[in-house]
């Protein structure tokens, strides 16, 4: 049991300074409930360990919505797709285009998102019977978002309308260079700055005047809600009478791989749509997934993480640092043989991109040094010889160890410096892009709060980094290292597969919903041995200071971690750990294993 009521100046185990340079905090939902009713109470009612029970109440649930919580249907948690502004227009004209066997060009992107999203209504056309054309942008000489020779290509190639997925709200000028010659609809998420372009059809749930109140939804989850109202469009008009509805449940694997892996927060119909959608991939009948989970070294059963470190990296590498259309060839393939070989291109891809990724970071990481010993709010990096595939895999990187908006670019031969951006919570980072570009100091720029893109002239930086210091001052105030926020303190013996199982119902976990993270006050390191290819991976066996039952646990990234000395020390004293509880399955057999964030020194007693 967690004993969180105990403990009112919020530390947890009295931890101010870990090993890490954290302090070990309650969860600050857990404060509200300092006496545990309503986590009492949700326990008792929804047949869960009352820690369990705490967990759930520090999500904001209660007695009733725990149980949707749990257990995430698309019945329950599905709205009506025609709340989207814009949504009744684009379904009905997707129906017109397959009653008359119109020829639909897809315009994607070149992240998980837009393959995924493009892949979804590529599957519906042409299970609705209608001939679909496909592009994907190349990132190095296209860039962002819809060009007019891609668009002249797809009007050439027969589209008669053109489907922009995860892009197009900004792109109002280039979209209307095809009046007259194809419809345009749009299914995109990313933030508006003003009217939506003059298209047939523009469904976004972020733009100015839709009140949907689905604004957490990615571009994959807008497709599939498109597909949703188009099959309804064609059933109310007697469409299927004598002819099969396609499965748009099979579209959910795409669907929860995208969410996840553009960060949307997992909560509400997000939650059902990844819930449903792992259960979906687990039957692997998708052949390009089932291959690229087979090169991934994927192991049942699939979760979040899943999609998040083995899948989406591999898909993304394409458009990272080879060819953008890998990803969506790969999603689209039906063919056993070539599903393998795109397979392990894209693994190789990745591989690649790891390295060029290490190269920058080193570099990187240093010039944000000298950033944050400066006072910076907001760190602003470039290089000469960086990769623009890579500089937002970087910029994510350099914001996990300093706790700051971090933009990182890529200066290329013209002078144009392009890049990426990534925020942290409570900062909205699309809003201050999209304001510098108003401003006249960006020549584009757009994305959303936690993530953004820009292109400028190099000598245009200094200008871009002193407004965004000034726009997102508030960063100053972060601390440098952020909090491990804890939500249960439990002993190795309490640290059992069966508890393990009940935290993993509160699965699928990512954004708006952390994995629960608990502190082992105390323990012993019994033996420590490094695993893995490269050996850096720690696997210890610990116990109790008293003795007792042994607990397995897990260190990532070994070589990077200031605690691994002292884990592999077995002369070392009583340590605190702070991690996740999981159940893991091995050759048929479950149990629990540790999953270490962070370690403290046990604090001497008080004299």
């Amino acid at each position: 049991m967690a004993d969180i009521a105990g403990d009112r100046v919020d530390l947890v185990l009295g931890v101010r300074a870990s090993l890490g340079g954290r302090r070990w905090r309650w969860r600050d939902p857990l404060l509200a409930d300092p006496d545990g009713r309503a986590g009492l109470m949700i326990a008792q009612q929804a047949g869960v360990p009352e820690i369990v029970g705490r967990m759930l109440a520090a999500r904001g649930l209660d007695a009733r919505t725990a149980a949707h919580f749990l257990d995430p249907t698309l019945r329950a948690l599905m709205p009506d797709p025609s709340a989207l502004r814009d949504m009744d227009a684009a379904a009905a004209r997707l129906a017109d285009a397959v009653r008359q066997g119109e020829t639909v060009g897809v315009f994607g992107d070149y992240d998980v998102d837009g393959a995924c999203a493009a892949a979804v209504m590529t599957q519906l056309l042409r299970a609705l019977g209608c001939p679909v054309t496909t592009h994907v942008p190349d990132r190095m000489t296209e860039g962002y978002g819809p060009n007019v020779p891609a668009l002249d290509g797809l009007v050439a190639r027969g589209a008669t309308l053109i489907v922009c997925v995860d892009c197009g709200t900004a792109a109002a000028d280039v979209l209307a260079t095809l009046a007259g010659r194809a419809d345009i609809v749009v299914l995109d998420h990313h933030k508006a700055e003003g009217p939506p372009p003059p298209v047939l059809a523009t469904v976004n749930p972020n733009r100015l005047d839709c009140d949907s109140g689905q604004r957490g939804l990615c571009a994959a989850g807008v497709a599939f809600l498109t597909a949703v109202a188009t099959v309804r469009t064609l059933r109310r008009a007697g469409w299927f009478a004598g002819r099969p509805e396609p499965d748009l449940m099979a579209m959910l694997d795409v669907v929860a791989l995208a969410t996840v892996c553009d960060v949307m927060p997992l909560t509400g119909l997000n939650r059902a749509l990844v819930t449903q959608g792992l259960k979906i991939m687990a039957r692997r009948q998708r052949t390009g997934l089932d291959a690229l989970l087979e090169v991934a070294g994927a192991r049942d059963p699939l979760s979040a993480f899943t999609c998040g470190f083995a899948l989406g990296p591999r898909i993304n590498a394409g458009g990272r640092i080879a060819e953008s259309g890998l990803g969506l060839e790969l999603l689209l393939c039906d063919d056993a043989i070539e599903a393998r070989r795109l397979a392990e291109r894209l693994d190789a891809v990745n591989r690649r991109r790891q390295t060029v990724e290490t190269t920058i970071l080193d570099r990187a990481m240093e010039a944000a040094e000298a950033q944050r010993a400066a006072g910076h709010p907001v760190l602003v990096l470039s290089g000469r010889d960086w990769h623009p595939g890579v500089v937002g895999i970087v910029a994510g990187r350099i914001k996990e160890r300093f706790n700051r908006p971090v933009l990182v670019g890529a200066e290329l031969e013209d002078g144009t410096v392009k890049g990426s951006g990534r925020s942290v919570a409570d900062i909205d980072l699309g809003a201050a892009i999209i304001a510098a570009r108003q401003a006249g100091l960006l020549t584009t720029g757009g994305g959303h709060a936690m993530a953004a893109g820009f292109s400028l002239p190099g000598a245009g930086v200094p200008a871009l980094h002193d407004f965004l210091n000034d726009r997102l001052a508030a960063a100053a105030a972060l601390p440098d290292a952020v909090d491990v926020p804890i939500e249960g303190v439990i002993h190795v013996a309490g640290a059992t597969t069966e508890l393990a199982a009940e935290i993993g119902r509160l699965a699928p976990f990512g954004a708006g919903n952390d994995e629960p993270l608990l502190a082992l006050p105390r323990v012993r390191v019994v033996r420590a041995d490094r695993i893995g290819r490269e050996g850096n991976t720690l696997r210890v066996l610990v116990e109790g200071e008293g003795g007792g039952p042994r607990l397995k646990a897990l260190l990532f990234r070994a070589d990077d971690h200031p605690a691994a000395a002292i884990l592999e020390d077995r002369n070392a004293p009583p340590l605190h750990l702070a991690g996740w509880l999981r159940a893991e399955s091995w050759n048929g057999r479950v149990s629990a294993g540790f999953f270490i964030r962070d370690v403290a020194m046990v604090a001497p007693p008080p004299r």
